[in-house]
């Protein structure tokens, strides 16, 4: 059987928690491997695979929680994490608003690639290197993290409810820079997601556009002056970018404090009507994504923002229950969004005057979303054109206005095992340098 060790040792520490004087609990026992193999400074590193197992455990005490873990499944360990749960949930502040999943008909959720293919994998690492190094000469692979992952799962809770699953996924993580002489880019990464080792890790996600980008980055001009302007964003800085705003503005946190702008904004617009962002684990593009959620619900796509308009926030049950809003249909980060109908080309040409994001280092948006920060791996924008690399320039906006300010989504989009996104541009950015 499958799942029986997982199943064995997860019945068990629910007994415990009981036996222990939980009056509620919510028990995952697991198990899983990792074989990676890296790149190091051009050349390969490493080869391993690490395997690891345990059982997380919440004790629900008088509107009381708390949790522990062991990395063993055995039943001294187990009691142990069971004790220390319990003992965590006396001790914290009671809370009515901390409650368990309603039972449920047991389900088994397997995805992904279950079976690693070593060798392919291998393979198609070592040609990702010999592509980079044909095709972009003057690209140092600083770090390569090949990796496959491997995990399965029995979560149970006191109520019934019982989850299976199992998944398995190739990750390809790389960070790599430009060099020409004494003149070198700063540093940038790219990853993906996928279950196919066969297939060109190459033509995968962003990889060949982020190479193409950074390999023109060894001589940086500095920007002198500042203007209002369009920030055009890659996919991956669109998405970075909706992070940050649903954090700032639906997550838990700033919704039970009420400090968040959005606060009163459910069903109403929020951004311009051509915006739609859904959390999608379910999209066949996502690879291995959420099935269950952190409180043990079936995991459903949902629209986070559709038409513009906000359709829900990003709300636990314990938020759900402290606030009154709906629960969040999953608790992951799939991020897709449809999209728009300009090619990136045409985008680009109806810029003025603006800036082309690669990555951005900032800090926390303020409470009203406020946002600084300075652009790194970035291009100007003139005329319609992209033209010189610039290095040191920041930019300053606010999240609500953004939003609100998009000139356009691109055609095209990114798919890269994790997220779908396009590439989008705001106007009204203060783009600024020395």
């Amino acid at each position: 059987m499958k799942y029986e060790k997982l199943t064995g040792a997860a019945e068990y520490a629910l007994e415990a928690l009981k036996n222990a004087g939980a009056d509620k609990a919510v028990v995952t026992a697991f198990n899983g491997s990792t074989t990676e193999f890296n790149i190091d400074g051009g050349e390969f590193s490493l080869m391993r695979t690490i395997f690891n197992e345990g059982v997380g455990v919440t004790a629900y005490v008088g509107g009381r929680n708390g949790g522990a873990s062991t990395n063993a499944l055995d039943r001294e360990s187990i009691d142990g994490a069971a004790r220390d749960a319990v003992a965590a949930a006396q001790s914290a502040v009671p809370d009515d608003a901390w409650d368990i999943s309603p039972a449920c008909e047991p389900q088994d959720f397997p995805s992904g690639a279950l079976e690693c293919d070593r060798d392919a994998f291998f393979e198609a690492v070592k040609k990702l290197k010999n592509d980079i190094a044909a095709g972009w000469p003057n690209i140092l692979i600083e770090q390569l993290v090949a990796s496959y992952h491997y995990g399965a799962s029995v979560k149970l809770n006191s109520n019934g409810v019982r989850f299976t699953g199992e998944s398995g996924r190739y990750e390809v993580y790389l960070m790599f820079s430009a060099h020409d002489g004494d003149k070198s880019s700063s540093f940038f990464g790219s990853g993906v997601v996928f279950t196919d080792p066969t297939q060109p890790i190459i033509d995968m996600g962003s990889i060949r556009a982020d190479l193409d980008a950074v390999s023109k980055q060894t001589d940086p001009k500095a920007f002198h002056g500042k203007f209002d302007g369009t920030l055009v964003l890659t996919p991956a800085m669109f998405g970075e970018f909706i992070g940050l705003a649903a954090g700032n503005f639906a997550s838990g946190g700033v919704i039970i404090e009420g400090t968040s702008p959005w606060k009163d904004k459910l069903g109403t617009q929020v951004a311009d009507t051509r915006l739609n962002v859904r959390f999608a684990p379910l999209d066949p593009a996502i690879v291995g994504a959420e099935r269950v959620t952190e409180d043990l619900f079936v995991s459903e796509d949902f629209d986070f923002i559709k038409d513009g308009v906000l359709q829900c926030f990003l709300l636990s049950l314990y938020a759900s229950n402290k606030t009154g809003f709906d629960r969040a249909k999953n608790s992951s980060w799939a991020l897709v969004v449809p999209a728009g109908d300009t090619p990136l080309d045409e985008l680009i040409a109806g810029v003025e005057k603006g800036l082309l994001l690669g990555r951005f280092s900032g800090g926390q948006p303020g409470t009203n979303g406020d946002f600084s920060g300075v652009a790194k791996n970035s291009f100007l924008i003139e005329n319609g054109k992209i033209t010189d690399a610039v290095s040191e320039i920041m930019i300053n906006g606010n999240l609500a206005d953004l939003l609100m300010n998009l000139r356009g989504i691109s055609k095209e989009r990114v798919v890269d095992g994790a997220s779908v996104l396009p590439y989008a541009a705001f106007d009204g950015v203060t783009i600024s340098g020395k």
